[in-house]
Order: C-alpha cells, then structure tokens, then sequence
C-alpha cells in the first residue's frame, strides 16, 4: 500500500526525476478521473504539455483556465472527440502526432455507465465495450511511436534517472475472469456482466501483451477503487436515485476525486514501476509485475498496491490465448479502420 504521503512526495519529486516537459494525453480527460489525475499532472509538474480529449468543450475551456493560472509555463490542449468511434480516436491521435513526436504518459480512463444492453454504434461495436476497451487499445497502437521514443534511453540525460513512458488503463484490475473466446467482442453472448469482465480481462490480457513487446514502456491496469464520477449521468432517474444511495452506504471506503487523481499520477510515474528493463538492458525485478519479474506489466489497487498473479490470465498466458486475443484487436481494427501506423 502506498500512503498518500509517499503518493504525494513522488509527485513533488517528478521534475527532478524525469525533467521538465513532459507529455501526457488524458483520454477522458474533461471529468472525473482522467480530469482529477490531468490536474495533479499540471501542478506537479514543470513546462509540461498535456492533452485533454473528450466531448465537453465548455468543461475543457474551464479547466483550462484553471490550469493555466495554476501553472502559466504550462500548455493544456482541448481536442474534441467522441472516442466511442474507432474514426474519431484515430483523427484525436492525428491531432497529437501533428505536434509531438514523444508522449510520456498515456492516460485512458473513457467510459459509460449504462443498464441497457448492447448498444452499436455505425462502425457496429458496442459504444460501451467499444470505450472500455477497443478504443483505448487502438489509442495505444496508435500513439506506439511516440511512446516508444519517450522511453529511449539514447535520449535520456545523466542528470534524471531514467526516460518516462507508460500507459495507465483505468477500469477495474483484479477482476480478470473466464471469456467467451469464441465470441470476444459478445455479438451472441451480451450482458452487462460480460462486456464488464470481458473489457477488464482483456485490457490486462493485452496490456500485458504489449508490455512484453514493447520494453521501453510501462504498463498499468488499475482499479481505482470507490470514486465519485459523473459516470452515472446517463442513467435513469431511479437508478441515480439507487446508485446515490449505494455510495452513501460506502462512504466509509470512499477515494476522494482530488486523491485519487494523485495516486494516479503516482501510478503513472512512480519508479516502483519500471518498464520491461533498466537501463543497463537487464530486467528489472519490480515489485508485483504480475509474477514475471521484469515485465513492464502491473495491475493495482486502489491503495497502489499490486494484486496476486491472476489464475485466468495464467491459464490464457500458457494455452497462447493472450496473443489470440491480441490478434482480434488487430483484426477488429483492420475490419473498421485498417491497421495502426505501427502494428503491435
């Protein structure tokens, strides 16, 4: 577990260990979680740029001035996108690449509450499986070329300890189980309960897939815990009614939005979580990487902590599901937009 005195002393300490201008993109980066942990990135940091997209312009313009009297060296980007469209996360990551060519941090936190079934959209994904996970992959395989130059250790000066890359997933780590694998992306086998555990499983599946072929970056699934979002604001009124009372209930086990933007930011920069290897080229022995020492791939808690190996994605690891379930990414991406610049 990580105190929030130690959370808050690593991001007081993140200039000093990786420089000033870093990069970071919040995807879902108006509200909730993704705004909160875009706050903590701006006021820790020193020059830094960082890229809001969502769908609330009004909301980004605020937080924007916001941020921008906190931290004036700053620069804060606002790019409007729908990203349960694979079309719309592909023009966002255009936008991006037109004017960085590293991102340090890559930040996904999209989502929909929902209590209705599948819902498509015209590229014939559901919107919330869609948000959950297939957008956020394809803003990672997208965005792979600038991450992977952040991570280079050829560009990294004597002065800071190591170059900074890493994506942080945010859905509900530790909560991996059993797929439909003959129907991943749930055409047939739709519930709410699916598409839940079918978007957690197989964001850590393939995160962990990525870590493994891409050692210059870190990767993070996390659970962030009991969160106040506006993630409800699509619900029916009774349903608002029901879920106000439920977080009355948990109150006593509540993440405070400011804090939990915090220990984001600690995930996302924390050296407890290093890349596949060091900088000496051997593996790191870091601390819970989902039993493989070195793997660049973590799954956390709401504490920081990182959870037990997962009984279900070492089954997939060792019957070779992992990379079959890498293939449909890839397969899904080609089928509505065509493959990645770079293909993972």
């Amino acid at each position: 577990m990580a105190s929030i005195a130690t959370v808050l002393d690593n991001n007081a300490d993140i200039t000093r260990r990786y420089g000033s201008g870093l990069v970071a993109v919040f995807v879902g980066g108006t509200s909730g979680i993704g705004e909160s942990t875009a706050r903590a990135f701006i006021r820790n940091t020193d020059a830094s740029r960082a890229y809001l997209i969502g769908r609330d312009q009004t909301r980004a313009m605020q937080i924007i001035e916001e941020l921008h009297q906190i931290k004036p060296d700053s620069q804060v980007t606002f790019i409007q996108s729908d990203v349960s469209l694979l079309r719309e996360v592909d023009d966002a990551c255009s936008a991006i690449q037109q004017k960085e060519d590293k991102v340090n941090i890559l930040f996904l936190s999209p989502g929909v509450g929902t209590t209705t079934g599948r819902d498509e959209t015209d590229e014939g994904l559901d919107k919330k499986l869609n948000l959950h996970y297939y957008s956020r992959m394809r803003f990672v395989a997208n965005l792979l070329p600038q991450l992977m130059k952040a991570g280079d250790e050829s560009e990294q000066t004597v002065t800071h300890e190591r170059p900074l890359s890493r994506v942080i997933s945010v859905l509900e780590a530790g909560g991996e189980a059993a797929l439909h694998l003959d129907d991943l992306s749930l055409q047939t086998h739709y519930s709410l309960r699916n598409c839940a555990k079918h978007a957690i499983t197989m964001n850590s599946v393939s995160m962990e897939h990525l870590a493994a072929s891409y050692p210059q970056i870190s990767f993070i699934h996390s659970f962030p815990g009991i969160v106040r979002t506006r993630l409800n604001r699509n619900f029916s009124t009774a349903t608002k009614y029901a879920v106000t009372a439920l977080m009355v209930l948990a109150r006593p086990w509540e993440i405070k939005l400011n804090e939990s933007g915090e220990r984001h930011l600690y995930a996302a920069s924390s050296p407890r979580f290093p890349p596949q290897k060091d900088k000496d080229g051997i593996p790191d022995v870091a601390e819970g990487s989902d039993g493989h020492p070195g793997s660049g791939f973590y799954r956390l808690d709401s504490t920081g902590s990182t959870y037990k190996p997962s009984k279900i994605m070492e089954v997939y690891r060792a019957d070779g599901v992992r990379s079959s379930i890498w293939k449909h990414t890839l397969d899904v991406f080609a089928k509505v937009r065509g493959a990645p610049e770079v293909e993972p």
